[in-house]
């Protein structure tokens, strides 16, 4: 009587469990926002990621992305003076009248000018090498 009477009662209880359990459905949301996360998530990726870079060079300076004004006018200088001494270089090497059409050696190199009705075409070959580069540079 004893057994029946503990039957019932467990059977009581997972009736009664059964009635107040409740389940949820399970949605997956990805963290990162390269793949549908929220975008508020990605300065936190990308400071993980940094943190854990062990291929990074410790003797490295680190910079903020944005260059201060004498970097900017720096810069520009240099390009300037490389834009001067390669106008001097062409003038000295092939007069005032600039490119004409031949075969140049200039060092280690090999230059060879072509013109037709599209443009002026310039090969250059590095002897030491064997690379080789062609500019096409059309009219207009």
């Amino acid at each position: 009587m004893k057994a029946l009477l503990l039957k019932g009662f467990f059977f009581i209880v997972l009736i009664h469990m059964g009635l107040t359990l409740s389940a949820q459905q399970l949605v997956y949301q990805p963290v990162n926002p390269a793949f549908g996360g929220d975008s508020f998530n990605y300065s936190w990726l990308i400071s993980s990621a940094t943190t854990q870079d062990l291929l990074k060079d410790p003797n490295t300076q680190t910079t903020s992305g944005l260059s201060s004004s004498f970097d900017s006018f720096q810069r520009s200088l240099n390009s300037q003076l490389l834009s001067q001494l390669s106008r001097n270089l062409i003038d000295d090497q092939f007069g005032e009248g600039g490119l004409t059409d031949g075969s140049y050696s200039i060092g280690g190199l090999n230059v060879e000018v072509l013109s037709d009705l599209d443009g002026i075409t310039i090969s250059i070959l590095d002897t030491a090498t064997g690379e080789q580069t062609q500019v096409a540079i059309p009219f207009f």
